[in-house]
C-alpha cells in the first residue's frame, strides 16, 4: 500500500485546499487518471494515479487545508477493482472520507460502473466540476464539452417553475479570494487614475486582411490584434520608462526589460500569464504565446512561474463586448492598458464624415510616479503607432 501525498508546492504558495475527490474509496483507477484536485491561491493542481490500482482510503476530505508532503489518501497498486474488496472495507473507508453529517456513500457495485462514472467526471475541467457542485448538479450527468450555461440552465428550472426565493451560501474559491484581496490592495494603496483615447484601426485591419493567410501559412498561428498592441505598447514603454516602472517604499525601480502580462478570464477567475522579454519576440511568437496562454488557462495548466511578475499588463474587455472601462492596476505594476470593442463609428477625416473601425483604449496608472502628461502621451504614442503601423517597423 502506498501513500498519495501533496506534492511540493511552489515557493510563493504556503498551502492548498482539497477541492474535489474524483475517486471514491474502493474504486479502481487507471494510471494517469486524475484522483484529486488541490486548489491554491493561484493555480489548480491535479494529482494523477502513478499506476493502476485501487483507492483504499481518503485521509484528507474535501475542504481540508493541506501542506506539502501531507498524506491525502492510501492507494493499493494492482488491477484489483472495488468489486473484489470486502464491502465492509469499502463502506468503512468511504465513511471516513465523508463529513459526519453526510450519509455514508453506497459501495461501488461494479468496475464497469465505476470506470464509466470516472471517465465522465474526469473529462470535465476541475473548475467546471467545482461549478457543478456549487449548483447541486451531478458532474457525471454532464458531457465533456459542457459549459457553465449547461449547468445553470437545468439547475434553474425547478426554481423558475416553483417561483421559489431561495438563497445559497458558498465559500469563495481560493483564487477568487486572492483576486478580491489584490483588487482591494490596488484600490487602497495606489493613487489610481485613468485616461482615455480612441484609435482608428483601419490600417491594422487592412494589414490583417492582406497578410493573414500568408501569416498563418508560414507561422501556423492566426494574426490577431494582441501582437499589434503588444508591439505598440513596448515601443511606448521604451519612450516613457516610468510607465514600466514600479514603486518599492520610497524608491522607483526602473525595469530594463518588458514582461507583459496578458489578462485572461477563466471559469475560476482572472489570471494574468506573463510574456517574458516581450521586446525580443516577433509578432508570430507573441501570437503563439497568447494562444498557448489561453489554452492553458482554460485547462488550468498555467504554472506559478507563468503567472508571477510582470512589468506592465494588457487586458482586453472587448472580447466580451465592453465598449469602455477603467481597468484596475495589477500591483506592484504602475500601469495597465485596457482594450475594448472595435465598433464602426462616424469620424471626421480631412473635413469629410466617414465610417471607421474605432476602439476606445484606457490607461489606468499610479499617479504617485506617473503624471498626467506622461500617461496622455503614452496613449497618444500607441494611437499613432497603430494608426500608421509602418512606425512600428521604423521605430518613429
Amino acid at each position: 500500500m502506498s501513500e498519495i501525498k501533496v506534492p511540493m508546492l511552489p515557493e510563493s504558495v504556503a498551502d492548498a485546499t482539497v477541492a474535489t475527490w474524483h475517486v471514491k474509496p474502493g474504486q479502481a483507477v487507471k494510471r494517469d487518471q486524475n484522483i484529486v484536485d488541490l486548489e491554491t491561491d493561484k493555480v489548480m493542481i491535479e494529482i494523477p494515479a502513478l499506476y493502476d490500482g485501487v483507492l483504499q482510503s481518503i485521509e484528507k476530505p474535501e475542504g481540508s487545508t493541506v501542506l506539502a508532503g501531507e498524506v491525502l489518501g492510501l492507494f493499493t497498486q494492482g488491477a484489483a477493482s472495488a468489486a473484489s474488496m470486502p464491502q465492509e472495507s469499502v463502506a468503512a473507508t468511504a465513511a471516513k472520507a465523508a463529513p459526519a453529517s453526510a450519509p455514508v456513500p453506497a459501495a461501488v457495485s461494479s468496475t464497469g460502473a465505476s470506470a464509466k462514472s470516472s471517465a465522465q467526471t474526469t473529462s470535465l475541467s476541475p473548475s467546471l466540476r467545482r461549478f457543478a457542485a456549487e449548483h447541486d448538479v451531478d458532474p457525471n450527468t454532464l458531457k465533456g464539452q459542457a459549459t457553465q450555461q449547461d449547468i445553470i440552465a437545468p439547475a434553474s428550472q425547478p426554481l423558475q417553475a416553483a417561483a421559489l426565493r431561495e438563497e445559497k451560501r458558498v465559500p469563495m474559491s481560493r483564487l477568487r479570494a486572492r483576486i478580491a484581496e489584490r483588487l482591494l490592495v490596488a484600490q487602497q494603496t495606489t493613487a489610481s487614475l485613468t485616461t482615455f483615447n480612441e484609435i482608428n484601426l483601419q490600417a491594422v485591419l487592412n494589414l490583417r486582411s492582406q497578410y493573414k493567410d500568408a501569416f498563418e501559412k508560414k507561422h501556423g498561428v492566426r494574426l490577431g490584434f494582441m501582437s499589434f498592441f503588444t508591439k505598440a505598447a513596448i515601443e511606448a514603454l521604451k519612450r516613457f520608462p516610468l510607465v514600466n516602472a514600479s514603486i518599492d517604499g520610497t524608491d522607483v525601480i526602473y525595469h530594463g526589460f518588458y514582461d507583459i502580462g496578458m489578462a485572461v478570464s477563466t471559469e475560476r477567475g482572472l489570471v494574468v500569464p506573463v510574456l517574458r522579454n516581450a521586446e525580443q519576440l516577433s509578432m508570430a511568437e507573441i501570437e503563439k504565446a497568447v494562444s498557448d496562454f489561453a489554452a492553458k488557462a482554460r485547462n488550468n495548466q498555467l504554472t506559478i512561474e507563468e503567472i508571477t511578475g510582470g512589468t506592465f499588463t494588457i487586458t482586453n474587455g472587448g472580447v466580451f463586448g465592453s465598449l469602455l472601462s477603467t481597468p484596475i492596476l495589477n500591483p506592484p505594476q504602475s500601469a495597465i492598458l485596457g482594450l475594448h470593442k472595435i465598433e464602426e463609428r462616424a469620424v471626421v477625416e480631412k473635413g469629410q464624415v466617414v465610417v471607421r473601425p474605432m476602439m476606445y483604449v484606457a490607461l489606468t496608472y499610479d499617479h504617485r510616479i506617473i503624471d498626467g502628461k506622461e500617461s496622455v502621451q503614452f496613449l497618444a504614442t500607441i494611437k499613432e503607432l497603430l494608426e500608421d503601423p509602418a512606425r512600428l517597423l521604423l521605430s518613429v
